[in-house]
């Protein structure tokens, strides 16, 4: 029996290195390839842990190079895709849209496409999982969450082509009849998080007195999964969900940007010995970030009643395991703020 192989894009990234690892881990069974262009976000130092097991394979590639994406399918047959490679920060995307235009949009099509290619005879057996995000569904004002039916609304660079992205995965079920499946999930948070988003970029500041920036008044609303909960919902919805399906993955687990910040100031005084409060001081108001929406919700029913996935923790449990990993990681998080992560593909690979 050959042994099934799967390709996993953004694998070397914050939720993709927990999703390898939880696939490499869980099912030896497997051939898991890691495909990664090793961006800035992209960190192989987040997978020292299993880089030696016989199932992982690492590859590196540019997913909006068609012509490499296609050599590998045509060279590796991959069974299926679990394609979470994105440019994903906001901000990021206001300066510069059209990077994340080649990256969400023609890369997902390059993957669909090769994947097309490989296997358009018979797609029996195979899968192309898009992971996308909540932020397609625009911004909650008066109350409710975000279903799997709500009408799509991005209000940044960065949504809008994800939200283009997940059409296309759609428009290929509908003309090709690919066998695919998209996720949509609420903001994430965990270990091997890179310092842009709030809560690392928090933890960092806090542990080195600087400055704590909040967008505005620090109103914004957003729903918080832990990175693992996110991790083991793929798997459910890769192995149990319904060809054509959406489904939407949260925390139950709303809270204020403003709020969210006070619990993290509260717990690394707690942890670093400074008084209660201190961390607060630190706290910064600039001026709120263009398109900014103002609340994210997702109701994640469907997933829990269909596949049996839950969330395992509630924030203040998450947060402070994230918190104790960012001390216990000081040399990760020093390596990713300085730069010198990107020299472990060179000791790593180069002479491969």
């Amino acid at each position: 029996m050959t042994k099934k192989k799967i390709l996993i894009t953004g694998g070397a990234g914050f939720i993709g290195s927990h999703v390898v690892r939880l696939f490499v881990n869980k099912y030896p069974d497997y051939e898991i390839y890691n495909l990664d262009f090793l961006t800035y976000a992209g960190n192989l130092e987040n997978l020292t842990d299993i880089e030696s097991k016989p199932n992982y394979h690492f590859i590196k590639a540019d997913i909006v190079d068609a012509k490499s994406i296609f050599q590998l399918f045509d060279e590796y047959k991959f069974d299926s895709v679990i394609h979470l490679a994105a440019e994903s920060h906001v901000d990021r995307s206001i300066t510069n849209p059209t990077e994340f235009v080649m990256t969400n949009v023609v890369g997902t099509v390059n993957l669909l496409n090769a994947f097309k290619n490989l296997w358009k005879d018979n797609f029996d057996g195979h899968l192309f999982y898009h992971v996308s995000t909540d932020e397609v569904y625009g911004s909650l004002h008066d109350g409710g969450f975000f279903l799997e039916t709500t009408p799509y609304d991005p209000q940044s660079p960065y949504s809008a082509s994800k939200a283009s992205s997940d059409h296309f995965v759609r428009a290929y079920h509908n003309t090709y009849k690919m066998p695919v499946v998209i996720s949509n999930c609420s903001n994430n948070y965990g270990p091997n998080q890179f310092p842009e988003k709030l809560i690392p970029l928090f933890i960092n500041n806090i542990r080195n007195n600087k400055p704590l920036p909040v967008y505005g008044k620090g109103e914004n609303v957003r729903d918080w999964l832990f990175v693992v909960d996110h991790a083991r919902a793929i798997d459910d919805v890769f192995h149990k969900g319904k060809i054509s399906e959406t489904y939407n993955i949260g925390g139950f687990n709303e809270w204020k940007n403003l709020d969210l910040i006070k619990v993290i100031c509260k717990v690394m005084d707690k942890k670093l010995g400074r008084a209660n409060g201190e961390s607060e001081k630190l706290i910064t108001y600039v001026t709120d970030r263009a398109g900014h929406d103002l609340r994210y919700a997702i109701d994640a029913n469907k997933i829990m009643h269909e596949l049996g996935w839950k969330p395992s923790l509630q924030f203040e449990e998450g947060i402070e395991k994230t918190i104790d990993w960012y001390l216990a990681n000081q040399k990760w998080l020093d390596d990713v703020t300085s730069g010198d992560y990107a020299k472990y593909y060179d000791k790593m690979y180069s002479k491969r």
